[in-house]
Formats: structure tokens, C-alpha cells, sequence
């Protein structure tokens, strides 16, 4: 078992606060972590790490939130995913950077013989020039991303 104290629920919002949209999964993770509920961890991060395998096997539920580019003129790419995910089957055993959740998983299974369900919200964005605001369809993936992570919480 990982070195983490056990928790029912870690929200992991990653991307480049620096990058206006890309910064929304940190965005979303620093929300969930003002609301303080028992059993739910967030972390806000600039990318995913190996070290990230210690929180996700103290976990039951890992649920990672990222920015997802979408063309401004194509309004039916708007809507925010819910995409069940399971450990990659193709990670190198020896790889030092992660940058994809299914390459985490596969590495937390491979050191500590589990990983959690997993969950990729997914929120479209559609500016990531240097900034930090969100464009306004960025700051309504956010709400409904928030909405349906407390209402996860709340069905528990």
C-alpha cells in the first residue's frame, strides 16, 4: 500500500494555469478542495507524475480532470466527457513522465498490484495562448464538471 492516508474519492485537475484554458483541470481540483469533504483529496498539478501513484493506490475512485482543445466555430464539440478509464496496456515499466492518466494507472498497478476505478472528465476549451483567464465556454465546462463531481459525492 501506498504511503497516502486511504480516501474514498482524489480529484487530480492538471494543465498549465499559465495557458488560459489548459489551466481548467487545476481550476477544478482547487474548488473541490475548498469544499473540505471527509474522504475526497484533490490535487491541483502543472502535469502528472510518477510520485502521483502513492495517492492513487490509497484511493477507491481517481477521477483526473484535463482540458480538451475544441474549434471555437464548432459548437457541438462544447459539451464536457465522462470517460471510464483502465490502465494502459502498452506503458513502459521504466518511464519517467507521464502524461496520460491510463499511463499513471498502469504504473500505480505495476508498482502496488491495484489501481482505482478511474474517471477523465474532459472539458472543452478553446483558447490556450498565454493567460490565465478562461474563455467563457471553459468557464461553463467548469460549472458542469463541478456540478457532476458534487453530485458524485452527494450519491454516495
Amino acid at each position: 500500500m501506498g504511503k497516502e492516508a486511504a480516501t474514498d474519492f482524489l480529484i487530480i485537475g492538471y494543465g498549465n494555469t499559465l495557458r488560459s484554458d489548459d489551466g481548467i483541470g487545476p481550476r477544478v481540483a482547487d474548488v473541490v478542495a475548498s469544499w473540505q469533504l471527509p474522504n475526497v483529496r484533490a490535487i491541483a498539478s502543472h502535469q502528472l507524475t510518477p510520485e502521483m501513484a502513492d495517492a492513487l493506490v490509497a484511493a477507491e475512485v481517481v477521477i483526473f480532470v484535463d482540458a480538451r482543445q475544441v474549434n471555437a466555430e464548432d459548437k457541438s464539440s462544447f459539451g464536457v466527457t465522462f470517460t471510464a478509464l483502465s490502465a494502459a496496456e502498452d506503458a513502459a515499466p521504466n518511464s519517467f513522465h507521464i502524461s496520460d492518466p491510463r499511463r499513471l494507472l498502469a504504473l500505480t498497478k505495476q508498482l502496488y498490484g491495484r489501481c482505482p476505478q478511474a474517471w477523465l472528465i474532459s472539458v472543452p476549451g478553446v483558447n490556450f495562448d498565454f493567460g490565465e483567464s478562461l474563455s467563457e465556454p471553459a468557464r461553463q465546462g467548469v460549472e458542469v464538471a463541478l456540478r457532476r463531481i458534487r453530485l458524485l459525492f452527494t450519491s454516495q
